[in-house]
């Protein structure tokens, strides 16, 4: 019985709400939190490794600590994954230490371009 009580108070009896559960409860109904989470990452990927290898690389899923990264050309994913891997992964883990990443794991893709339409 004490549940179905707790459930039917009015909002007035509550008294105010704080702003800030208020405006969490709102980023994450909007996905708000996912989109700027992947903002950071992103941009964390793209300092790490330079406008000219970002231009040729994608940020994939981010799952149990390890994030997946295509790229469109063969001997850059070879030189990432054999010689690059370990300083990647300890910058992008200085830029984002909210993240837990264990690992990179990099595989070949191709992309459209927005100049390709």
């Amino acid at each position: 019985m004490g549940q179905r009580r707790q459930a039917r108070r009015s909002p007035d009896d509550a008294g105010p709400e704080v702003l800030g559960e208020i405006l969490s409860r709102l980023f994450a109904a909007r996905g708000w939190g996912r989109r700027q989470g992947r903002l950071r990452l992103e941009t964390a990927w793209q300092e790490a490794v330079g406008p000219e290898t970002a231009a040729h690389t994608r940020v994939g899923a981010l799952r149990r600590g390890v994030l997946e990264v295509t790229v469109d050309q063969a001997v850059l994913l070879q030189e990432l994954a054999h010689f690059h891997k370990r300083r990647l992964l300890e910058a992008l883990r200085a830029r984002l230490p909210e993240l837990t990443l264990t690992d990179l794991r990099f595989r070949a893709g191709v992309w459209k371009t927005r100049d390709e339409g």
